[in-house]
């Protein structure tokens, strides 16, 4: 195996590219499917390279709804179709909650959720359906769900509409911080030997005997060219997955369609800190959250069928539509003014090119192989992701003839900043004179690591990058030299989250940021 590092700059592992090439498995994209690839094939002793267009999380990774869940809407289509797949993928997905909240707590914690009822009949309805959940997850369960009246509902969130209130039904689901588990499980997986270069593109695959053998790189930052060989090519590049597929078969079937998903942030205020809700059905029959997350609200999310672009913008039609709909359930205003920031991402829709026409749509994720050995991984979702690496990387050994390869070990696997957290961390760093909100903030965003970014803080560079946000200064020099980031918006929207919650902080940041990855 390699040569462990630990994390590091992009240029260390852009080095080593060259230096260790050729590589056992070679992973194209760093989003969830990508990364998780990369860490359950390092736990197998493969020796790993990874390769992101952008950076990592840089596509639609950063852009989920900031749930670990099963999936209730999932389950009630299991449940009308009686589709006993449907149910499988719903246990399943609670399983890996239950993973995610073990291996990285820092990052994850249990949310409770209020769905609010405004007619009688629907309480049975939500119920039975919330308690089946429950059922599903097992010994991993959380909380078990329960009605409440309309007072108890109210009181949980108070901006709930009171007129026509009949009560509501509290469940539990997960929370996380999908950017930074993105970079948690890449560094965990660099940290064990994985070669992890971002801003570098594959523009070719390379053939031999009829099967992929490697990539040709382009380095995006400094445009030099390299060729790069492997014995197994695995395609985890999301809605992009087709371009790739082409650069094997330019004939090949397309898999993907994609949506666009938007989520609105609103102030804090919209939204008690520990509560969220689920409105459980809007005008077209789907679901939409409200959730507190980072001390402000998000809202989302739409599905609008979409064009593959690289940064999908929120459309004003869709901001209406979440806004309208908190219109119909808030006691409270909520006008476009209230929205301080908005942002689109991209879900493939992935259909299997090799199933028979009446079963081509996944209600999962997907692995194909091509004639030459590509591995494709496309679909799923973020709480699944670590199945969805042991089957592509199962694929992939197949595929590319790898022998006699041990099973993964990450189902009890620590990710980085969890390995050695201290419950007591966000005390400590206030002992250390860190203010509540940033003590709280570094314990949950590093873990572990919190206290090298307290002493890069407490060494000069302690002052907040935006003055109602917990960021620091100390966090875009630590981003740049322990978390492979390169660019201000590498910092200012996947290390810290910035950008995901204030528009016009993340502007005037800008600068300040730039300087510091300058210096």
């Amino acid at each position: 195996m390699n040569e462990i590092r630990r994390g590091g700059r992009r240029s260390d592992h852009r080095q080593a590219l060259e230096q260790e090439a050729p590589f056992d498995l070679l992973i194209i994209g760093g989003g969830a499917s990508g990364a998780g690839a990369a860490l359950d094939a390092v736990t197998r002793g493969l020796k790993v390279a990874l390769l992101e267009r952008d950076d990592l999380s840089a596509g639609t990774s950063s852009r989920s709804t900031k749930l670990i869940h099963g999936g209730v809407r999932y389950l009630e289509k299991a449940v009308k179709r009686l589709d006993r797949t449907q149910f499988a993928l719903v246990r399943d997905a609670l399983h890996e909650r239950a993973v995610l909240l073990r291996n990285a707590p820092h990052l994850c914690h249990a949310l409770p959720l209020v769905t609010p009822l405004y007619a009688t009949l629907q309480v049975p309805y939500i119920m039975t359906g919330l308690k089946m959940y429950d059922w599903l997850a097992g010994r991993t369960n959380l909380h078990p769900s329960r009605f409440v009246n309309a007072r108890e509902a109210k009181r949980r969130f108070p901006q709930l509409k009171a007129a026509g209130l009949r009560g509501g039904v509290i469940y539990y689901d997960g929370q996380f911080d999908d950017a930074r588990m993105n970079v948690a499980i890449a560094l965990s997986a660099a940290e064990r030997g994985a070669v992890i270069v971002t801003h570098a593109e594959v523009t070719a695959l390379h053939h031999e005997g009829g099967r992929v053998a490697g990539v040709t790189v382009l380095d995006r930052l400094s445009g030099e060219r390299v060729e790069v060989g492997a014995r197994a090519v695995v395609n985890a590049t999301g809605p992009y997955a087709d371009s790739v597929r082409r650069l094997d078969d330019p004939e090949a079937e397309p898999m993907l369609s994609a949506s666009s998903g938007i989520h609105i942030v609103l102030d804090g205020r919209f939204a008690p800190p520990d509560t969220g809700l689920l409105i459980p059905q809007t005008e077209d029959g789907r679901v939409l959250f409200l959730l507190p997350w980072l001390g402000s609200t998000l809202i989302g999310t739409t599905d609008q069928p979409a064009p593959v672009v690289d940064d999908p913008e929120a459309s004003e039609q869709e901001i209406e539509y979440i806004l309208r709909h908190l219109e119909r359930y808030f006691d409270v205003p909520v006008t476009r003014g209230d929205v301080k920031a908005a942002w689109s991402g991209l879900r493939p829709l992935v259909s299997d090119p090799t199933a028979s026409d009446t079963a081509r749509l996944s209600r999962d994720h997907v692995v194909h192989v091509s004639d030459s050995g590509l591995v494709t991984i496309a679909g799923g979702k973020w709480t699944t992701y670590r199945r969805m690496a042991t089957d592509t990387v199962d694929a992939a050994i197949t595929a590319g003839r790898l022998g006699d390869v041990p099973r993964p070990a990450t189902v009890d696997l620590k990710l980085v900043g969890a390995e050695r957290l201290d419950p007591d961390g966000v005390a400590a760093l206030q002992a250390r004179g860190f203010e509540a909100d940033v003590a709280d903030y570094l314990h949950h965003a590093y873990g572990d690591r919190a206290e090298l970014v307290a002493e890069l803080a407490t060494d000069g560079l302690g002052a907040r990058l935006a003055a109602d946000h917990p960021y620091l200064e100390a966090e875009v020099v630590y981003a740049q030299r322990h978390e492979l980031a390169v660019s201000a918006a590498d910092v200012l929207y996947r290390r810290t989250r910035l950008g995901f919650l204030d528009e016009a902080a993340t502007a005037a940041a800008m600068p300040r940021v730039e300087a510091l990855l300058e210096s």
